[in-house]
């Protein structure tokens, strides 16, 4: 699975379980270098691993700090 994307805005069990480690260090790092030509290319990786953090979360634990949000206020 390596070197592919999510093309849908639902990602299927299937997706999901054919990921590999491989697959979610590949991920993780195009997210680490935020080197995408449009926003929804970061925003389509970013939710992938955020279901793969609910669905197989020993894939993603090293990599759950890509997934923190800071509170803010928007006040």
């Amino acid at each position: 699975m390596a070197n592919s994307t999510v093309s849908s805005s639902r990602i299927s069990k299937e997706t999901l379980d054919r990921m590999t480690p491989e697959d979610v260090q590949a991920l993780a790092e195009r997210l680490e270098t935020d080197s995408y030509a449009s926003p929804f290319e970061g925003l389509q990786d970013w939710h992938l691993l955020r279901a793969i953090a609910m669905q197989r979360s020993e894939l993603a634990q090293p990599y759950v700090h890509l997934l923190d949000n800071e509170e803010f206020d928007e006040a």
